[in-house]
């Protein structure tokens, strides 16, 4: 799994801090402005969900409720190259002039 490390971090993440929590790999990521944030001995990764067969990064249409945008209130997830939006347990990504789903996560 390829991480970097989110330097002078001082929020400490836990199940209670009340940023949405996802499970990756065998992992919890905490999804927190756009970054995902795993506790890692003395300091916090930045991790990003990989493009695979679940969360794949092709254009598969899907009927969103919003446009997307970094206001929109929906949470941004780092997926591969790109960014998608988390909503209702599944990535969106505006792509053009639609929206595709690039599938599951697991919110804890």
């Amino acid at each position: 799994m390829e991480h970097h490390t989110h330097e002078d971090h001082q929020h400490q993440h836990s199940l209670g801090c009340g940023h949405t929590k996802i499970l990756h790999e065998d992992h919890v990521d905490y999804v927190h402005n756009g970054h995902l944030h795993h506790s890692h001995e003395d300091h916090w990764d930045e991790c990003k969900l990989e493009v695979n067969e679940k969360n794949p990064d092709n254009c598969n249409h899907v009927e969103a409720v919003c446009q997307h945008t970094p206001d929109c209130g929906h949470e941004q997830v780092p997926h591969g190259d790109h960014t998608d939006y988390l909503v209702n347990g599944r990535l969106q990504h505006v792509h053009g002039d639609h929206i595709d789903d690039h599938g599951p996560v697991e919110v804890l």
